[in-house]
Order: structure tokens, then C-alpha cells, then sequence
């Protein structure tokens, strides 16, 4: 039997006090375990207050940074929940993909859905959460028009992804209360 890959995750924590972060990490790593990740690190930080643009202090992600490239890991698992813009500001300061418990939790549960029902219901979640994390790169994702009435910037990337979230997560709804009510 082939022996499926483990994702190389680092989770990731700041330890403000207001709960037992050990307790927490030892829960994460369990959870990143059933997902599917091997934990290669965990880094925690003591701090009064969480950093607002990226939940630890500049000199922490930076050896972040430095152990996912020696530790080779191609994730960060964070133990709190992340804004967009955070997921932003550390993707760009470490180039290896950011997301959080919530995250986590969510893409267990996909796993292990079985029914039709269970299956839609994930997805709406998964959409529900992530769709006010879309961020996107700017301008540079602009659709440009050509011709007259078409000039500037146009529609982004962002605008058509969060449109197309709406209609799924619609669509997703529907097909949940057309269950309920053959149920």
C-alpha cells in the first residue's frame, strides 16, 4: 500500500495569556494530524496582545520564514482565527500558504462527510468562512477591456470570485432546503 504524503506544516501561536497555549498546540497538532499535515514545528510567542497585521511580532515571522524554508514546510497552521489581510501579510512575508483553526476544522469535516447532505453543508461553511477572507493582488488582477466603453480597470479577479461565492453559496442553500423539504 502507498504510503500518501504528509503536508509539512508549522503551527503557529501567540501565547497572550488568556489561555493555556500548550493545551491548545498539543489540540492543533492533533487536528493538523487528521487533516492530513505532519507537524514539523511549532513556534509561540509570548506577547501582551496579538500583532494587528500579523499576529506575531516582525522578528518572529521572520524565523518563520527561515524554518519553512530549512524544514521545507509548505503550510502554517495558526491556533486563532485570521482576517484577510493577516492571511495576506504573512503569505507575502513567508511565501507558504496561511490558514487558521477555523480552517482547519472546516477541511476535517470535509474529509470526513459522507452524505449528499453533509457533503453540501460542508461546502456552504467552507464558503460562508472564506468568503470574506477573499483578498486580492490589486490592479494587476483587473480585467482590462478593450474599446470604447470598456476602458479602465474593469471588473478585478476579486469582484468575479466573490460574485461566483454568492451564487454557489445560493445555490448551496437551495439544494439544502430542497432536502429538507423531501426529508
Amino acid at each position: 500500500m502507498e504510503e500518501k504524503e504528509l503536508t509539512r506544516a508549522i503551527l503557529v501561536s501567540a501565547d497572550t495569556g488568556a489561555y493555556d497555549c500548550d493545551v491548545s498546540m498539543d489540540e492543533l497538532a492533533e487536528l493538523a494530524r487528521t487533516a492530513g499535515a505532519q507537524e514539523v514545528a511549532r513556534v509561540i510567542q509570548k506577547r501582551d496582545a496579538y500583532e494587528s497585521a500579523t499576529v506575531i511580532g516582525e522578528g518572529k515571522l521572520e524565523e518563520v520564514k527561515e524554518l519553512c524554508v530549512s524544514l521545507e514546510a509548505k503550510l502554517l497552521i495558526f491556533d486563532i482565527e485570521l482576517t484577510a489581510s493577516q492571511i495576506r501579510n504573512i503569505e507575502e512575508a513567508t511565501d507558504v500558504r496561511v490558514i487558521d483553526r477555523t480552517m482547519l476544522i472546516l477541511d476535517i469535516f470535509a474529509l470526513n462527510a459522507r452524505t449528499g447532505e453533509g457533503k453540501l453543508q460542508v461546502e456552504l461553511a467552507q464558503l460562508k468562512y472564506t468568503a470574506p477572507r477573499l483578498i486580492g493582488k490589486g490592479a494587476q488582477l483587473s480585467r482590462l477591456g478593450g474599446g470604447i466603453g470598456t476602458r479602465g480597470p474593469g471588473e478585478s479577479k476579486l469582484e468575479t470570485d466573490r460574485r461566483h461565492m454568492q451564487r454557489r453559496i445560493h445555490a448551496l442553500e437551495a439544494q439544502i432546503a430542497e432536502m429538507d423539504k423531501n426529508r
